[in-house]
């Protein structure tokens, strides 16, 4: 991503020597409504390959300068250079791309037995990671009211990136957060699509069990220059008020809540969203979510226009450590059509076909996946009570 060489987000870079990095302090990032922007970002009608021309935000300015600074003071654990990427064909429009080092040199994870797991200091977590880490600290103005608990959460790199700017958006680390979803940090992951004026700034969440592999809660951050299956895909109503729809095309079904933009109707997602995670984490049902912009729900198409945003809900198997043997593993990207490829030969092979036999294998038995849509149907219905 081009960022501009007069961009004056200069007080998120680290300074020169890095003995002076402990004491530099973890500068805020203080936004407000009217940097929160609902319409009017779209696709270019010529390609990913003019997303380079858009302007940035200041969000991603400040993002984007950042990070690339981490990358070049070697605080990954490799270098992410441009990744080989293809478009598997078939009608469901996977986007593969092979990122080797990911496979290789990414932290093993953690020793995980339940999705309500409790957090274990002992295990690693975000309070000892390195400061020059830390990007900046997100930080909403008064002018932007909740009745949500609001969190600062910081803006982490991910040492081991899929993507650039893969970042990890982290509630204040010292509470010991275990990694089950709350409404103060999806808030933040929902704003932060919304700050972004790159269309293919994208937000997730993995629960325990659904390839978490930290037991500390965050969410994922990064970007992707290339439509996926999940912002346009057709969904159908499961209650009468329109408050949670089915994602009914591949990769996998999936449910949909959508916001227009900031303000009530966003407040009103964020606690059904919550709810539902909750329901999905007492009853020991991993989980993944991904936030995008993306079209209202109803009958809609891959191509059509990003009017708010939309967040993906998919009930999956649970799935502790990592899979050997397979192309890819099935998390967050993985079920809305982003497929990170381990090895050149598997990248070389994947077959559409190859790919959705890998997500089905993680999904839900028919039976159970229905009762599990009963069950929020009917949480979404106590909204109406």
């Amino acid at each position: 991503m081009a960022i501009p060489h007069g961009s004056n987000e200069t007080s998120y870079l680290l300074p020169p020597n890095s003995e002076d990095w402990g004491g530099h302090g973890i500068p805020d990032f203080v936004y407000g409504q009217k940097e929160l922007v609902p319409e009017g970002i779209q696709w270019p009608r010529s390609g990913p390959s003019l997303l380079d021309t858009l302007p940035l935000s200041r969000f991603d300015s400040a993002l984007c300068l950042a990070w690339r600074q981490r990358m070049e003071l070697g605080l990954f654990r490799y270098c992410l250079g441009e990744l080989q990427t293809q478009t598997l064909p078939g009608a469901v429009g996977f986007v593969a791309q092979l990122n080797v080092e990911r496979g290789v040199q990414r932290r093993s994870p953690q020793n995980i037995r339940s999705v309500r797991q409790a957090f274990d200091p002992e295990q690693f977590n975000f309070n000892q990671i390195r400061p020059g880490e830390v990007l900046f600290r997100l930080h909403r103005e008064a002018d932007l009211p909740s009745a949500l608990q609001q969190d600062d959460i910081l803006v982490v790199i991910n040492v081991s990136p899929l993507e650039w700017g893969h970042v990890l958006l982290v509630p204040e680390p010292t509470r010991g957060l275990p990694q089950r979803l709350l409404p103060g940090a999806l808030q933040a992951g929902v704003e932060a699509v919304l700050l972004s004026s790159h269309p293919g700034f994208r937000v997730g969440f993995n629960s325990l069990g659904g390839l978490a592999s930290v037991n500390h809660l965050h969410l994922h951050g990064y970007y992707l220059a290339h439509r996926l299956p999940v912002e346009g895909a057709p969904s159908k109503p499961l209650d009468p008020g329109g408050r949670l729809h089915l994602l009914q095309d591949l990769p996998a079904p999936g449910f949909l809540f959508y916001t227009s933009g900031p303000g009530p109707d966003l407040e009103a997602l964020i606690s059904r969203v919550c709810r539902a995670t909750d329901y999905l984490a007492d009853h020991e049902i991993a989980h993944n979510l991904f936030v995008t912009r993306g079209a209202p729900p109803g009958k809609t198409s891959s191509s059509s226009a990003l009017t708010g945003v939309r967040v993906i809900l998919w009930a999956r198997k649970s799935s502790f450590g990592i899979k050997e043997g397979e192309a890819f593993n099935v998390a967050l990207c993985e079920l809305a059509g982003h497929l990170p490829v381990k090895t050149s030969q598997d990248f070389s092979s994947l077959t559409e076909a190859a790919a959705l036999a890998v997500i089905r294998d993680c999904l839900l038995p028919p039976a159970q996946a229905g009762e599990v849509q009963a069950a929020l149907v009917a949480l979404i219905a106590k909204e109406e009570q």
